[in-house]
């Protein structure tokens, strides 16, 4: 079964590492990402850019809105994302609780529902 873990950071964390730390926990995720992969249970994963970067859209009886940003203003936001396909939720708890960033914030951890 596929479970979604959002890697959701808290800034003020963040902000205070050195160029050092940055590279180490970097290094450190990537590592666990190979070890993933290794086992056979990453799908993919992926940091994300900024909140400013984002863009919302919404649709509106046939209009399409814009509005620059994130959908809500939060103290922490997702900073990415890791895909794995695992038995069980409880396996899923076990890889998410070796994600580094999770140091950094949290992670969320949801089931992929299927649609087909």
């Amino acid at each position: 079964m596929r479970y979604l873990c959002l890697v959701i950071v808290d800034p003020a964390r963040i902000e205070g590492l050195t160029e050092a730390e940055h590279r180490a926990i970097t290094a450190e995720s990537l590592a666990y990402d190979g070890e993933l992969t290794e086992r056979g249970i990453l799908v993919t994963a992926h940091a994300l850019r900024e909140p400013p970067t984002a863009t919302t859209l919404r649709v509106r009886e046939g209009e399409t809105f814009y509005t620059d940003g994130p959908f809500a203003e939060l103290k922490e936001h997702i900073g990415g994302f890791i895909l794995i396909d695992v038995p069980d939720h409880a396996a899923a708890l076990a890889v998410a609780s070796g994600i580094p960033m999770a140091r950094y914030g949290s992670i969320e951890v949801r089931a992929v529902r299927s649609l087909g």
